[in-house]
């Protein structure tokens, strides 16, 4: 994810927690336990999920703290995000979405899902994406299950945009799955080749990256039909997207040890 306030980049991999300033060197920062998904606020605090609970990251600081969530010491959080109101929604490996009310207290729980792979948010409704039954439902403000639909041959990702949207690849079906939240609705669906899988959601243009390719490919939504605007090679599969909005710049991160490509102007066809 891109930290705006500190104009870091920060990539959480197996070996920790990575920040990588726009300018100077990049430091790691000590996670006091593994980590399985990240979200953040946006103004240099980052928040990781982890069994038993959540760690907080102070970016600036390099410091992390751990929060229990309350009588959940043994639960394997898997994906984590912040609403607009600040509080926190938790998921878990074994199919439970958890709303918490203060730090460390859960204020509501909903247990319908496989397994809870990834979560994003569109002001305080949270989006749940389900790969094993390869579906997204939404979580209203009081923490309660609403709609759902399936998404898909094989969902993999979703990430949410400034325009209220919710973006989805179906890297079975190869196609791009744009969601509205008020009510979960299927706006767009448009194929998309080898292997869709990372995502980011800008106020210009949706980024996907190809990972049988080892491309990058910018839409604009606007029109209701994606338009491919630009297109990069990139570096080996790259599964992971990340935008900063103040300088249009795109950061692809490799799953396969390539580390870090970061495209400049990136909207700005070359």
């Amino acid at each position: 994810m891109f930290d705006a306030a500190t104009s870091s980049l920060v990539v959480l991999s197996d070996d920790g927690l990575t920040v990588m300033p726009s300018t100077g060197d990049p430091r790691k920062v000590a996670l006091p336990s593994g980590a399985t998904a990240l979200t953040g606020d946006g103004h240099g605090l980052v928040y990781l999920s982890t069994r038993g609970g959540y760690l907080r990251v102070d970016v600036r600081a390099g410091e992390a703290t751990t929060m229990r969530v309350d009588g959940h010491d043994n639960t394997e959080f898997t994906a984590i995000a912040r609403r607009s109101d600040g509080r926190l929604v938790l998921g878990s490996a074994d199919g439970a979405v958890f709303t918490l009310g203060s730090d460390t207290a859960v204020a509501a729980e909903v247990k319908v899902f496989a397994r809870v792979d990834s979560l994003v948010t569109q002001g305080n409704t949270a989006v749940v994406l389900d790969r094993g039954q390869t579906s997204v439902t939404t979580i209203d403000a009081g923490g309660s299950a609403q709609q759902a639909l399936r998404a898909g041959e094989g969902a993999t990702t979703l990430a949410a945009d400034p325009a209220g949207r919710v973006l989805v690849a179906d890297t079975r079906g190869d196609e791009l799955l744009v969601f509205g939240t008020e009510p979960l609705m299927l706006r767009q669906r448009y194929p998309v080749r080898n292997a869709p899988y990372g995502l980011a959601g800008t106020r210009t243009l949706a980024w996907v990256s190809l990972t049988a390719a080892n491309v990058v490919v910018g839409y604009d939504l606007a029109t209701g039909i994606p338009v491919e605007k630009v297109r990069y090679p990139t570096v080996r599969q790259p599964d992971v997207l990340a935008f900063d909005d103040a300088t249009d710049t795109l950061y692809v991160v490799s799953a396969s040890g390539d580390g870090v490509q970061i495209l400049d102007n990136a909207g700005r066809p070359p």
